[in-house]
């Protein structure tokens, strides 16, 4: 028996592919006998080529069958014989046409509802039944559906109208209200968004300045967990932000390892890999709601203040200040107020995002969904030392390789998300509440489970964005006194899409620079726009992530990202751990990057052929200038990191106070050669907090 076609069919109604097949397909020759899953296509020894023997005596045949998994369908087609059926390639040919014919990839779209007539429930419940179903289980799940709906038709808006995006900043030319705006800023800060966004003021309040934090939701509630590793935790602390006894508070578990593995059912046995084994990543889960309140105490403590359920209306900006228009949303009423800066924080939802990128707001997305368990999983299930960190249960799924991720929280708690990469297309912006249906349907598949067993804390969803950055400079993340942070940055890791991970990661970097910014006053889009996180490596491994997209309305075959994702992370799972643990900490070098992808290369050698079908020549030409600053910013880190940072800190001290606006320039190239550096294992074994945070009080009070 051997197989000879492998096919997705992009709906989740098996039935009626199933009935196409008995009933309208023409396969065009042979004998079709119906069976419960499909047919079997059969023809007498006596009509076989050349009369050929039939080996073990079976008769030729060909079996197609489908069956369903990941709420999608899949066929293959297996032949019983040595020798190829008659007429077996036109036969296969007209089966896999009259498919993609008949079942096209189809991307459904919310429907348009009108809350004031029905609730958010009755709206989706015909369209979405199962999401309807668990979110009426959960706390505040009307409130978080139309969150969720919300959040998706604000995307869609921003990928359908990239050129012309709602105008939301002004400059100059100001309206009339602003005369009524104080003749002087009323804060240093303003912040637009209090999730990431809540961490960055907590810092600069600290550092002295007055903070407003403006956020659209009840601050300290959100509708996603966070996970992060020790290491990276300790920059909070080195900042002098939270003390360790404070942290340690507001960690709900700290797993022993995580895993990652792909589907390889369907992979040649080259093509398998074993698990690999991340122990000292993302192994520590935050309590978010107690973090976002320990955050806003501080910012509160500092002088600061936080508006929530307020929504960002427009910036209107002139040379000494930006005054923004805000509505308190259960009052409706819309005030003003005034800052030296605005920082946007708002993720993927920001429309000033959009409206600084127009056609190139974001490359890429990872619709995001999943939901806090409290319990209801049989013990046997899940061992809540462990974590899963990148895990997928199947080939392709209507056009998306579906990922999950697990990690243990408190208790029996349990996060577990869905997600997929996906390129920003109009025609197929992604869907979290399609996301959310696959979810709930698909989830005991993933984890043996009965879902109307499990006890529901809160959902978690949103869009997690990336930019395919071909140098420095080439995204605005800026504007006179208006700078951009987090996922409204596209701050994120390639792999692992952590944006929370990557902020952290460059909170130093980010938070040193704005200090000095303000310091002298250089808050022009110049000066701003170079107060970013970009990291040649991190751009170079998007190719990675670029790779598990499956390009909209294209077919391919459903093992290919299983196939691609096994082959790199079999070399990783074969290579000392630390390797690993810096390529998805975004500290991967030069030399390990390219001794990886020759390995990659050689392993695999149609891996070359598959990412030129998925990324196409246009892509690949912009990787390839990623790949060439790559080297050139290897050259120029290895020939000014050994003394470059040791100088400025020399001569800061008349530097800075005469040449504020080089110093800035100069610090902005000491964090750009330093950030990204591959950690050996003792480097994090051997922390003293205490020590750390001794000196980056002393740096940032500089």
């Amino acid at each position: 028996m051997k197989e000879i076609l492998y096919l997705e069919v992009p709906t989740p109604d098996t039935a009626t592919v199933r009935s196409w097949l008995q009933v309208d397909f023409d396969p065009g020759y042979g004998e079709k006998r119906l069976t419960p899953e499909g047919f079997r296509l059969r023809v007498s020894a006596e009509t076989t080529t050349a009369g050929a023997a039939i080996s073990e005596n079976l008769p030729t045949e060909l079996s197609v069958f489908v069956w369903s998994v990941q709420r999608t369908t899949y066929l293959k087609a297996f032949r019983w014989a040595d020798r190829p059926f008659p007429q077996e390639g036109q036969i296969l040919h007209r089966l896999t046409i009259g498919i993609k014919s008949r079942f096209p990839h189809h991307y459904p779209e919310p429907p348009a509802i009108d809350l004031t007539q029905q609730t958010i429930f009755e709206a989706l419940e015909p369209y979405y039944p199962l999401t309807v179903k668990y979110f009426q289980k959960m706390p505040n799940g009307e409130y978080d559906l139309k969150r969720a709906y919300w959040w998706e038709q604000r995307w869609r808006e921003g990928v359908r109208n990239p050129q012309q995006p709602r105008q939301v900043v002004f400059g100059k030319d100001i309206n009339e209200e602003k005369a009524l705006a104080p003749s002087s800023p009323t804060y240093d800060i303003i912040y637009l968004g209090g999730a990431l966004g809540a961490i960055h003021a907590a810092v600069m309040a600290k550092l002295g300045y007055k903070v407003l934090l403006v956020e659209r939701m009840p601050f300290g509630r959100m509708n996603r967990e966070w996970n992060i590793s020790r290491d990276e935790l300790q920059s909070l602390v080195n900042l002098g932000l939270v003390t360790t006894s404070e942290l340690e508070t507001v960690i709900a578990r700290e797993y022993k390892d995580g895993f990652n593995k792909f589907f390889d059912a369907n992979n040649p046995p080259k093509l398998r890999s074993p698990v690999l084994h991340t122990p000292t990543v993302l192994n520590l889960a935050l309590d978010s709601d107690k973090w976002l309140k320990m955050c806003g105490q501080k910012v509160r403590a500092a002088g600061g203040e936080i508006w929530d359920e307020t929504e960002f209306l427009r910036a209107d900006i002139d040379e000494s200040q930006v005054v923004i228009t805000v509505k308190h949303l259960p009052s409706q009423n819309e005030k003003q107020v005034t800052g030296r800066l605005l920082v946007d924080a708002m993720g993927t939802a920001s429309p000033i995002a959009w409206q600084l990128n127009g056609g190139r707001a974001f490359d890429s997305v990872c619709p995001t969904v999943g939901a806090v368990i409290d319990r209801g999983f049989e013990p046997e299930v899940w061992d809540s030392q462990y974590g899963d960190v990148l895990y997928s249960h199947g080939d392709i799924s209507r056009g998306r390789q579906l990922i999950w991720e697990l990690f243990p929280g408190a208790g029996e708690e349990l996060t577990i998300y869905l997600f997929h990469y996906h390129e920003v297309n109009p025609e197929n912006p992604g869907s979290l509440l399609e996301m959310y249906e696959d979810f709930f349907t698909i989830l005991p598949e993933y984890r043996r489970c009965d879902v109307d067993k499990l006890v529901w804390k809160k959902p978690t969803f949103g869009y997690i964005p990336g930019h395919f950055s071909v140098g420095s400079s080439d995204r605005k993340v800026a504007f006179d006194r208006l700078i951009a942070i987090g996922d409204a940055a596209s701050l994120q890791s390639p792999l692992v899409f952590t944006g929370f991970g990557s902020l952290v990661r460059n909170l130093e970097r980010l938070t040193k620079l704005l200090d000095t910014a303000l310091k002298h006053d250089l808050l022009s889009f110049r000066h701003l726009n170079k107060i970013r996180a970009y990291q040649s490596n991190v751009s170079v491994t998007w190719l990675f992530s670029k790779g598990m997209m499956v390009p909209t309305g294209k077919f391919l075959p459903p093992q290919r990202i299983n196939a691609m994702l096994n082959t790199f992370f079999g070399l990783l799972a074969d290579e000392p751990p630390e390797v690993a643990d810096n390529f998805i900490k975004d500290r991967c070098d030069w030399l390990t990057f390219n001794r990886l992808a020759i390995k990659a290369a050689r392993k695999n050698p149609a891996l070359l052929l598959w990412i030129w079908e998925l990324a196409g020549p246009r892509d690949l030409g912009r990787w390839l200038g990623n790949y060439v600053n790559f080297g050139r910013h290897a050259l120029v880190s290895a020939v000014l990191s050994g003394w470059f940072p040791h100088f400025l800190r020399k001569t800061a001290p008349w530097l800075e106070t005469r040449y504020p606006a080089l110093w800035l320039r100069l610090l902005t190239i000491s964090y750009a050669i330093t950030i990204g550096k591959p950690r050996s294992p003792n480097q994090v074994a051997n922390v003293n907090p205490e020590a750390i945070i001794q000196k980056s009080k002393a740096r940032i009070l500089n």
